[in-house]
Order: structure tokens, then C-alpha cells, then sequence
């Protein structure tokens, strides 16, 4: 079946036991930890989205739009167990974005506050979902790797690329909520401690 006759009928009722298909004709519960994960990069990819609406900073819209295609990749890959779509080269090439869009900040000293207009806000929540999806990646490669389920029988299915790519990912995420607020002419917060003196114990 194509992608495009798979798609054409929404309304299907096979997950009203709770269940959904993946690759294999498999099926797994929904909250499953492997669902789990690919639904945080959907929900990652979505957030991603909604800088891509608020941005006009081209250079920086077009990596992003690059990223959602490799979100997609790593969405189904684990959708098809046992395949491998990301590559090291795709964790190089967020290392090289990072290297280029971090030379244009000074260095930190404290720490930034989520806030800022709205495409600097969207990219703070887009890097916060990215953080969620990889502690969730990480939490489903211990799963995957010690217990068999309804997909892994006795091997580990997933590509380990996938969990480094999330983490620079939430790095490079981090560089673009900085530049943002720099083009928006919006001062980075730092955050400040409110530190309990002793005499106030």
C-alpha cells in the first residue's frame, strides 16, 4: 500500500482498543515506551514548526526546516524496528551548524531566562520538548536493550545515533533561542538566585 492510499483514510477505529501499528504489522500499546518516544519527536518537530511561523531570520529557518525532515527520518526508523535512517553525518552537520551560529554569541555567565518574543519563546519550548524526547530516548534504548516486547524479541532495535542527534539538537536549539532574542533587539534575562542569607534562616 502507498503512503499516499495509507493516508487517504483517517478515521480507521484499529486504535480504539488502545493499540497502534507500527512497522512489521506490528502493534503496541500506546503508551508503549517506543510510542512514547516517536510521539515527543512528533511533538518536537511541531514546536520546531512554530519557530519556523515566527521567524523571519532565514538562515536559521532553513536549518530548521533541514531538521524536520531528519525528524521524520528518526520518527520512522523507529517506527520500522531494526532500521537505520540517521546517520553520523547527520550528528556532523548540527556539530558544523553549531560551530557556525555559535561564533556570532559571548559567552554565558549565568543562565538565561525562557523568555523573549515570540519566535525566542517558541525556541525555548521547541528545546525544552527536544530535552523530553531525548530523556525518553534514553529511557526506551535501556528498555529496548534489556526486555523483549511485542517488537524486540531478543535483540536491540534501535540505532544509537538517534539519542546523539537529540542531544546536539537541544544544544543547537539553545544557540537559536540566543540569536533570536539578539535580532528581536530583546536584552537576554539572566537568571537571578535568590540566595537565603543566613540571618534570614
Amino acid at each position: 500500500m502507498s503512503v499516499g492510499n495509507r493516508l487517504s483514510k483517517l478515521v480507521t477505529k484499529t486504535g480504539d482498543d488502545g493499540t497502534t501499528g507500527i512497522g512489521g504489522n506490528h502493534r503496541l500499546d500506546k503508551d508503549s515506551p517506543r510510542i512514547e518516544v516517536i510521539g515527543t519527536i512528533d511533538e518536537l518537530n511541531a514546536s520546531i514548526g512554530m519557530v519556523v511561523s515566527q521567524s523571519a531570520e532565514i538562515k536559521i529557518v532553513d536549518v530548521l526546516n533541514e531538521i524536520q525532515h531528519r525528524l521524520f527520518d528518526l520518527g520512522g526508523e523507529l517506527a520500522m524496528p531494526g532500521h537505520s535512517i540517521l546517520q553520523q553525518k547527520d550528528v556532523q552537520q548540527l556539530e558544523q551548524w553549531l560551530q557556525d551560529f555559535n561564533q556570532f554569541l559571548p559567552p554565558l555567565k549565568e543562565f538565561v531566562l525562557p523568555k523573549g518574543d515570540g519566535a525566542t519563546t517558541c525556541c525555548h519550548l521547541a528545546r525544552t520538548i527536544c530535552r523530553r524526547a531525548e530523556r525518553r530516548m534514553v529511557t526506551f534504548q535501556r528498555i529496548d536493550a534489556q526486555q523483549p516486547d511485542a517488537v524486540n524479541h531478543s535483540k536491540k532495535t534501535i540505532n544509537s545515533t538517534g539519542c546523539i542527534y537529540l542531544n546536539r539538537l537541544s544544544d543547537l536549539l539553545f544557540v537559536f533561542c540566543r540569536l533570536l532574542a539578539r535580532v528581536s533587539d530583546s536584552d537576554e534575562e539572566m537568571w537571578q538566585s535568590c540566595r537565603i542569607k543566613p540571618d534570614e534562616l
